[in-house]
């Protein structure tokens, strides 16, 4: 039963509303994600079947967590809800309607490194420049015409689109385009802007379709709807056109994605698309102290464009902001970790309670070595994930392949690994003979005695042999049945199985994980399709925070785009100076100069119990010595918010951030001596010349052991992870050490 006596009165209107468009101001740390989940839950208790529910998120965790509290509340019939991103359900909707754009529900969705590996095949086919039409490049302009709803054709009979690409010096763009869109087509993939895209073209084309589930979703919900683009609210607004009952979520201070094709505008101008709207500030702040608070509305108050609302808290005074200044990028490291370190030490603190935030991914260097110098260890976010390392995404390759054989990225990923003697020629041949026969690379395979003789014919042959027999088991089986398979019958797991370094057995230990993830897919009795083919949907539009792991105790070290929707109990934002923050990108206009403004309101409100702010009078950028000047955005806090640290000499008077202060320059500090330096330990041990290592079955945990290299220590635990033991001991002059024993020779002493 949903309890509503925990809301406060301004939660309790919005989630209660009945009917009609509505928007959900919501300032930071206000409990907008409660509201969102309290309004579906009482719309469903209030007997609106959860089938006519459409709620749209920007992380398929986010949606996970909320379907799971609405469950919990009101039973399981809340798992009926359409509830994911707008690509997981636009892609959902695309499998059951996309024969009408023309292609089959088992089409294949590209990630980016497929984009880029097409893109870049599509510029060596048309003999231009690759480095003049680099993939990241041509993907980001692709995407924000797709993102605009602009096709190929529409695109080049575009006189502005051309001339700007021809003032860019790259006016082949959008031939370009056209090229990488038919291929892809030809390969019924999409990439993740198709998924909105085809929508738009399916909803257009087909008016059936459109007022199907028009009549389907009689709620539409949206959270996050300052990051939506110009396509996911067209889309958004025509599913609810019907019924009009429209809720957004949002807030307009936190708009920080324009350079990803977000536009402000959709927030800002909601009540002219629907002038009878409802609108539901969420002004109290649950997160943060008065002062981390006052210094946020302080800063964002200095944007034109924005909705009014003033956020409160009822949470105690805390800390006053702490502003460190150093000479460099360097000691701005030292500063950072020393101020982490002294505060674990004296509050009893875990490294998961702080978080370093920049403008850029290039300041973490400075940073990370500081942090190892004092063993702190850290993680940085939005690392190399799971599923994009390079075995996962092969092994997903043949899957891929299985699934749609049309899918030229994949054949070309797994064709020849492992080896087997089909080489970069005969696969151009390939896909030579497909375009002038007017065949698939699937048809050419299948016929490849026809064209190909001898070694290379054969080794065709079975491939496509070895293809069909995947098929037939992705018909027949489920996920994991068919992915194990699929794994060992291609050779990959034999592959990494006997390549024996270190990278090899992690490898073959992810190709293991990969079998354990989809067997808990297959097992989970919410799902209703336990097939390959949802599975891989399910994988392809995984979220970068969908893709972090639960793990543990590390200091978070992230850009601050990456922070949005998290919070830290202490957070130091660094690199506050003038072309870095703001960026000196972001500074030709007013509204890119308001975005900045937005991104560092965000960056603030991340942060709980206290805030740090650092900058430098010098830092190293692409190579070269630069003088610094402090950020503009200092200036907009008020002094009474902000302490001055006085750790080491050079820095202005306690509260002397004030107008013209971060123009003053100043002479350079000696750097910080109040950590003492790491000791560097300088091992005696030389192993005995008879040194002949143990029977690793025979280790226990307590025993005191020889290693050749690392000398004594005691074996502090066992474990076994993936069929390989480990050893976890402490030796005396090396510290802990993680060993496999398989490798390790260890001779045992004593218990």
């Amino acid at each position: 039963m949903l309890d509503l006596n925990t809301l406060n009165e301004s939660q309790l209107k919005a989630v209660t509303n009945k009917e009609g468009p509505m928007m959900v101001l919501a300032g930071a740390g206000s409990g907008k994600t409660r509201v969102l989940t309290f309004r579906i839950a009482w719309l469903i208790e209030n007997g609106l079947d959860p089938f006519n529910i459409l709620a749209l998120t920007f992380t398929n965790k986010a949606a996970r967590e909320m379907k799971e509290r609405i469950i919990k509340v009101t039973g399981q019939d809340a798992r009926n809800l359409w509830m994911g991103t707008f690509h997981s359900v636009f892609a959902r909707i695309l499998r059951a309607e996309g024969q009408k754009v023309g292609f089959p529900s088992n089409f294949s969705i590209y990630d980016t490194d497929d984009s880029k590996s097409l893109i870049k095949t599509v510029v060596k086919g048309l003999n231009l420049d690759d480095k003049l039409y680099k993939p990241n490049m041509v993907l980001n302009r692709i995407s924000l015409a797709k993102n605009s709803l602009i096709g190929p054709d529409e695109y080049l009979d575009d006189a502005s689109l051309v001339s700007e690409d021809y003032e860019a010096q790259r006016p082949e763009l959008g031939r370009i385009y056209k090229e990488y869109f038919e291929r892809c087509f030809q390969a019924q993939a999409m990439d993740f802007d198709d998924l909105l895209y085809y929508t738009h073209v399916l909803f257009s084309n087909h008016v059936d379709v459109l007022n199907k589930y028009q009549d389907r979703f009689r709620f539409v919900l949206v959270d996050e709807f300052q990051d939506t683009n110009f396509s996911q609210y067209l889309l958004t607004k025509k599913l609810a056109s019907r019924f009009q009952n429209i809720c957004v979520v949002g807030d307009d201070a936190q708009s920080i994605y324009a350079f990803r094709g977000a536009d402000i505008g959709n927030i800002l101008n909601f009540e002219k698309d629907y002038p009878d709207q409802k609108i539901f500030k969420l002004e109290q702040n649950y997160r943060s102290t008065k002062n981390i608070v006052e210094a946020a509305n302080h800063v964002i108050s200095h944007n034109k464009a924005q909705l009014t609302k003033e956020v409160w808290t009822d949470n105690e005074g805390g800390e006053r902001i702490e502003l460190i200044k150093a000479s460099s990028d360097s000691e701005e490291g030292r500063l950072v970790s020393s101020s982490i370190f002294q505060e674990k030490m004296n509050k009893q603190l875990k490294n998961s309670d702080f978080a370093i935030l920049y403008r850029t991914n290039a300041q973490s260097r400075a940073l990370e070595e500081a942090l190892r110098k004092v063993n702190i260890p850290y993680r940085i976010y939005g690392g190399i994930s799971f599923y994009s390392r390079k075995e996962i995404k092969d092994a997903l390759a043949y899957m891929r392949f299985t699934l749609n054989p049309r899918d030229e990225e994949a054949l070309k990923r797994i064709i020849n690994f492992p080896k087997r003697g089909i080489g970069p020629t005969s696969v151009s041949k390939i896909i030579v003979l497909a375009k002038e026969n007017s065949k698939t690379i699937w048809d050419i395979i299948q016929e490849s005695e026809k064209h190909f003789k001898g070694k290379i014919g054969n080794a065709l042959n079975d491939f496509a042999s070895m293809i069909k027999h995947f098929q037939i088991e992705a018909t027949k089986k489920d996920a994991f049945s068919t992915a194990e398979t699929i794994i060992k019958h291609s050779g990959l797991l034999k592959e990494y199985y006997e390549d024996k370094t270190i990278e090899g057995l992690s490898r073959y230990e992810n190709i293991q994980e990969l079998l354990s993830g989809i067997r808990e897919f297959t097992d989970n009795s919410e799902l209703e399709d336990h097939s390959l083919s949802a599975f891989l949907q399910d994988i392809a539009l995984l979220t970068d925070q969908d893709n972090e792991s639960e793990e543990t105790d590390f200091v978070t070290l992230m850009t601050i785009h990456s922070a949005k929707g998290l919070e830290f109990d202490h957070v130091f934002i660094t690199g506050m100076e003038e072309d870095l923050f703001p960026s000196q990108l972001m500074m030709s206009s007013r509204a890119d100069l308001e975005e900045e403004r937005r991104l560092f309101y965000v960056a603030i409100t991340r942060a709980q119990k206290k805030l740090v702010l650092t900058h430098a009078s010098t830092r190293y950028r692409y190579g070269m010595l630069n003088s610094c000047e402090p950020s503009r955005f200092l200036e907009e806090i008020p002094p009474h918010l902000v302490f001055q640290n006085q750790r080491a000499s050079g820095f202005a008077r306690a509260g002397s951030v004030s107008r013209g202060y971060v123009r003053k320059k100043e002479t350079p500090r000696t750097p910080v001596t109040n950590l003492k330096p790491v000791r560097k330990i300088k091992s005696t041990y030389r192993p005995p010349e008879n040194f002949t290592p143990d029977d690793p079955t025979l280790l226990e945990e307590g025993m005191k052991v020889e290693h050749p290299k690392f000398g004594f220590g005691k074996v502090q635990k066992l474990e076994v992870y993936n069929q390989q033991k480990k050893a976890v001991v402490n030796f005396d002059d090396f510290g802990e050490k993680t060993l496999l024993l398989s490798f390790a020779k260890l001779k045992i002493h004593s218990k």
